[in-house]
Parts: C-alpha cells; sequence; structure tokens
C-alpha cells in the first residue's frame, strides 16, 4: 500500500507545471517518510521519475542520492534539478559509487570536478613495491598474487571510467508504443455508471479494459488522488468534457469546489493538452506492456478483487460439491408434481 501511495505522490507532483513553496512543502512532508518505508523497487522507480522533474526540492535530491546505489544511479547520473551543493555533499559523505555515477553526468561545475579529483585521490592506494633488487629471491604466496592481481584490475576499471566520465550516455531503448483507439460508446456508458454508482474497482476494470492493459495499470490511474492521471487518460481516449466533468467531480469530490469563476475540475482540464495527453498515455502503456512481458515468468500475478479469475470463496455455497442423490430428489419432486397435476 505504502508502494502505491509512493508512486500516486510522486505522479500528483509530476503533474504541477510550476509549483509554489507550499507545494514543494508539502510534497517534501509527504515524500520522505513514504521513500524511506517503501520497497526497493518502488523507491528505483519513483527516483527514475523524479530524474526528470525540474522542480525537485533539495531535500528530496539529497535522500534519494543517499539512497543505496542501485537505487540512486539513474537519479544521480540523469536527474536535471540538483543543486551543486547537494552533489558535493554526496561525494563527500557516499560511496565511490556514488561519485562514480555523478562524474556520468554533463555539464559539471568546476567545483564538482575539483570534489570528484579530490575524492578520486584520496582513495586509498597500495603501497609503493619494492625494486626488484631488494626483493628476495622466494616466489611471492599465492594470496598476495591474487591481491596484486585484484589492485591492477581495479586500477583499469578506474582508468577507463575516467577516460568515458565526459562522453555522454547512450539513451535507453523506449518500448515500442502501439496506437490509442478512441473510447467507444459501451465502454463510456459503462465508465459513467460505475462512477455514479461509486463502484471503483468495476471502473478501473473497464478503463484497464478499454486501454487494453493491465488491471494494475488501471487501478494506478484510479489512485491518484489528485485525479490528473485519470483526466489525461480520459481526454487522450476523446472523451468528452462534460462525461469528464461528471466522472471526475464523482470518484473526486473535492474536484467540485469552486476555484475563481469555475470548479476545480475545470481547472484541471484546462491545462491539459490533448495531443500531449494521448503520447504521455501511450508511453504509459508502452512501459505497463515491457513491464507485463519482463514479469510474466518471474513475477507475481496481479489479482484483483473483482478479477474474473479469482478463487473461489469458501464462504459461498456453490463452493461446496452437491449432494450425490440431489439431482435424483429434483427429478423426483419434479414428476410427482406432473403426475398430480395430470390426475386432476
Amino acid at each position: 500500500m505504502k508502494d502505491a501511495v509512493l508512486m500516486a505522490t510522486v505522479s500528483s507532483f509530476e503533474g504541477l507545471r510550476q509549483p509554489r513553496s507550499s507545494d514543494l512543502k508539502q510534497f517534501c512532508e509527504l515524500f520522505e517518510p513514504l521513500f524511506a518505508a517503501s520497497s526497493d523497487e518502488a523507491r528505483r522507480q519513483a527516483a527514475a521519475a523524479l530524474a526528470r522533474s525540474p522542480h525537485v526540492p533539495p531535500s528530496v535530491a539529497l535522500q534519494i542520492g543517499s539512497a543505496p546505489i542501485a537505487i540512486a544511479a539513474l537519479f544521480l547520473t540523469r536527474a536535471v534539478s540538483i543543486e551543486e551543493r547537494v552533489l558535493l555533499d554526496i561525494i563527500r559523505n557516499q560511496s565511490p559509487s556514488h561519485a562514480n555515477a555523478i562524474a556520468r553526468r554533463e555539464n559539471l561545475s568546476v567545483r564538482v570536478v575539483d570534489a570528484l579529483v579530490e575524492r578520486r585521490d584520496s582513495t586509498p592506494r597500495p603501497a609503493a613495491s619494492v625494486p626488484e633488487a631488494a626483493r628476495p629471491a622466494s616466489p611471492a604466496p599465492p594470496a598476495a598474487s591474487a591481491s596484486l592481481e585484484r589492485e591492477e584490475r581495479l586500477r583499469a576499471e578506474l582508468k577507463a571510467l575516467a577516460r568515458t566520465a565526459g562522453q555522454p550516455l547512450a539513451a535507453p531503448a523506449a518500448p515500442p508504443r502501439r496506437p490509442l483507439v478512441a473510447l467507444d460508446a459501451t465502454h463510456e456508458a459503462l465508465l459513467v455508471r460505475f462512477s455514479r454508482s461509486g463502484e471503483v474497482n468495476l471502473f478501473a476494470a473497464t478503463l484497464s479494459h478499454a486501454l487494453d492493459c493491465s488491471a494494475v495499470f488501471g487501478e494506478r490511474l484510479v489512485l491518484d488522488v489528485s485525479g490528473w492521471q485519470l483526466a489525461v487518460t480520459l481526454s487522450a481516449l476523446g472523451t468528452p468534457r462534460a462525461e469528464m466533468v461528471r466522472m471526475l467531480t464523482t470518484l473526486y469530490p473535492y474536484l467540485g469546489e469552486r476555484s475563481g469563476a469555475g470548479t476545480r475540475c475545470d481547472a484541471l482540464l484546462d491545462g491539459i493538452d490533448p495531443v500531449d495527453a494521448k503520447t504521455r498515455v501511450e508511453g504509459w502503456i508502452a512501459a505497463d506492456d515491457a513491464r507485463r512481458e519482463g514479469g510474466r515468468s518471474t513475477g507475481p500475478r496481479h489479482a484483483p478483487m473483482l478479477g474474473p479469475e479469482r478463487a473461489e470463496d469458501p464462504r459461498q455455497p456453490a463452493a461446496y460439491p452437491a449432494p450425490a442423490n440431489q439431482t435424483q430428489q429434483i427429478a423426483s419432486t419434479f414428476y410427482r408434481r406432473n403426475l398430480t397435476r395430470g390426475a386432476r
């Protein structure tokens, strides 16, 4: 549950184009405890998402950058909003792996480069070797030979890393995208019906079916308490504005509150570009498809509460086998009634 709340918080913050100081303060208060209590996979996804944001607060950047390198590597390498003092703090107080990740960034300042060089020079090096003439003739022990080989290999890796420090990284291959199909009348009617009746699980399942994506993706869209992800998705599907307002204000009642000349929902929809929304949703679906393909054989299977393939509920009478003679009893009762009616 904390993983879902963390991703919803990050998604809501991504939707703010120009966050105010109060928004940044509220995000810091929500993010820091959630990030510390979430799983490694959720923290890695949150760090990768915030690496694209230009408004990450310094305290949040320091918390992500101080995480284990498996979580912080992508953020340290590609984040666009890390301040210089945060980078210097991470270089001086974290592991050499963190410094190596920062060394791969583009457009490093002079102070950051000096700190990287100082950190590399302060790394302990093996003592100077004794000249060959002063060495005894006895061969080196196997343990010392293995240690020297390991040091030489590590030195070669560091030299290779220093040569490639200033080169830009190749962008990862983007997952293939499939075109987004407009929402048909059947799915639109079902979404309106389930939103009015408050059946959120059925609403998320219908949305997943309309997008032809996993149930996890549909539930994640609805779990965004700001309503921004659902508004972007409905706008990308070509839903009429009146229906979008009706669904959003029903699922998220606070969007119906007045804000200036209109409501919060009107302000939310006015800030969404349909072309940009379609591109964004296609990217979300492509990432969901890649996640499903990657976790189909090894990852745990998602089983929603109202899924069509859920296990039988032992509390229901249908889960218990019928008695062996139940069919015979029903047939005998049926024939007796027919004979009685015929006699009358």
